[in-house]
C-alpha cells in the first residue's frame, strides 16, 4: 500500500499560503481542506450521500472517544472498520480524544500513565493511555491517525504550558513506538500525525515544532489553539508554527473555526482544518455565506423568496429560499436543521475552493483582504 505523499503546487508569492495535493490509498484531497466533523460515524443531520453529493467533502473526521464509548471497538472490528460501517469510501481522520478529555475536566485524572475519565453516557471508568489510544484507531482504521496529547486552557501560564508540552512530547514518543509495532488494517496505509502544542507561548511552540518534526511523520498537526485565546493570539502562534514546521507535508489546525480564521491560517500556512461550526451553528439558524453571516431566523427573511447563497453554485444553497428555510426552523423540521447544515458545510467547501484557485492564480492576498471584509459582514 503506498504511504500518504503530498505535492506541494504553489505558495503564494505574497505570504505563506500553499495549494497541495494529498493523496492516500482513499483518494486525493486538494488543499487547503476543510473536513466536516462526524465526531460518532456520522456528520450530524446529513447522510453519507449528502456528503458525497452534494458537500463533495474529500475528507471527513471521526473522534476516538466517542466511537470507543459507542458504538464501542467490537462493533466497528466486525464492520469492517468505520469506513464500511458508515458507508464512507472517502478519506478519514480520527482525533486521537485528547480535545475531549481537555473538555472533561471535573471527571477525568492525567498522570504520566495516561488520562483517567468518566464516560459522559454512563459514568463507567476508563483509561486512555498513549498504546491504547493507538490501539483503538487502528482498529477504528482511519487513514489519518493523531496522536494522543493533552490540550492545556488557553489560561495556563508558562510552567504549566510547559508541563502539559513535555508531557506530551512523551506521549508522542510511546505512541509511534506502538504505531509503529501494529499492523494497518483493512487493506489500507494508516499514517500517524503529532501535534504540536506549548499554548501560547512562542518559545515551547518552537520546542514543540523541533521535537515533532524530528520524527519525520507524514504530516504535523497545530493543537491547543481556539480555546478561548484571543484571535490575533491564535494568528500569531498559527503563523509562528507553520513557520517552524516542515514545509514539505501537509499542515493541519485542529478545530478551527469561522469563515475568516480559516482564511488567515491558510495565509499563514495551514493546509488542513476542522471544525463543528458550519453544522452547530447550522442547526442554529446561522448561515455563512458568500455576503456574510445571515441569521435564519429573523423576520427580514420572512418574505425574501431568493437562494440561501446564489454564488456558490447549483446546489442546496440556490434550490431552497431563505422563506423556505425560516419557516422550517420556525417550525423546528428536522428538514431545516439537515439544509442549514448542507449549506454551510457547501459554503465551507467552495470557500477552500476558492481560496485554492486564487493561491495558483497568484492574487490570494487581495482576494482574502476582500473576502474577509465581506464574510464578516452581518446581512
Amino acid at each position: 500500500m503506498a504511504a500518504l505523499t503530498f505535492k506541494l503546487e504553489k505558495t503564494d508569492l505574497a505570504g505563506a499560503a500553499r495549494a497541495g495535493t494529498i493523496t492516500t490509498d482513499h483518494g486525493q484531497i486538494n488543499t487547503p481542506v476543510f473536513m466536516p466533523v462526524g465526531t460518532a460515524g456520522t456528520v450530524k443531520a446529513l447522510t453519507q450521500q449528502q456528503l458525497l453529493q452534494d458537500v463533495n467533502a474529500p475528507i471527513i473526521l471521526g473522534n476516538t472517544y466517542h466511537l470507543y464509548l459507542r458504538p464501542g471497538l467490537r462493533v466497528l472490528e466486525e464492520a469492517g472498520g468505520l469506513h464500511r460501517f458508515m458507508g464512507w469510501d472517502r478519506n478519514l481522520l480520527t482525533d486521537s480524544g485528547g480535545y475531549q478529555v481537555f473538555s472533561l475536566s471535573g471527571t477525568r485524572k492525567i498522570t504520566e500513565e495516561g488520562v483517567t475519565f468518566r464516560s459522559h453516557i454512563d459514568g463507567s471508568t476508563h483509561l486512555f493511555t498513549p498504546e491504547s489510544v493507538m490501539d483503538i484507531q487502528r482498529i477504528i482504521g482511519a487513514d489519518i491517525v493523531m496522536a494522543f496529547d493533552e490540550c492545556p486552557p488557553a489560561d495556563s501560564d508558562h510552567t504549566y504550558a510547559n508541563k502539559s508540552m513535555q508531557l506530551t512530547h512523551r506521549w508522542l514518543d510511546r505512541c509511534l513506538t506502538r504505531f509503529n509495532q501494529t499492523p494497518d488494517r483493512y487493506g489500507h496505509t494508516q499514517q500517524l500525525f503529532p501535534i504540536v502544542q506549548g499554548g501560547i507561548f512562542r518559545d515551547l511552540r518552537k520546542i514543540s515544532c523541533d521535537f515533532v518534526r524530528s520524527k519525520d511523520t507524514a504530516g504535523y498537526a497545530i493543537g491547543g489553539l481556539s480555546v478561548g485565546e484571543p484571535e490575533a493570539q491564535l494568528y500569531d502562534i498559527c503563523g509562528w508554527s507553520c513557520e517552524h514546521l516542515p514545509t514539505d507535508r501537509p499542515r493541519y489546525l485542529m478545530g478551527v473555526g469561522t469563515p475568516w480564521n480559516l482564511l488567515e491560517c491558510i495565509s499563514l500556512g495551514v493546509d488542513m482544518f476542522d471544525c463543528v461550526m458550519p453544522t452547530r451553528n447550522g442547526r442554529n439558524a446561522m448561515l455563512f455565506t458568500s455576503e456574510g453571516v445571515v441569521n435564519i431566523d429573523n423576520k427580514k427573511w420572512e418574505h425574501d423568496f431568493s437562494p440561501l447563497d446564489a454564488a456558490i453554485g447549483a446546489s442546496v444553497s440556490t434550490y431552497y429560499s431563505r422563506a423556505y428555510l425560516r419557516h422550517l426552523i420556525k417550525a423546528k423540521e428536522i428538514l431545516g436543521y439537515t439544509i442549514a447544515s448542507m449549506h454551510n458545510l457547501r459554503f465551507y467547501q467552495w470557500l477552500m475552493r476558492e481560496a485554492r484557485a486564487h493561491i495558483l492564480q497568484g492574487d490570494f492576498q487581495g482576494w482574502k483582504t476582500t473576502m474577509i471584509a465581506r464574510l464578516q459582514q452581518r446581512c
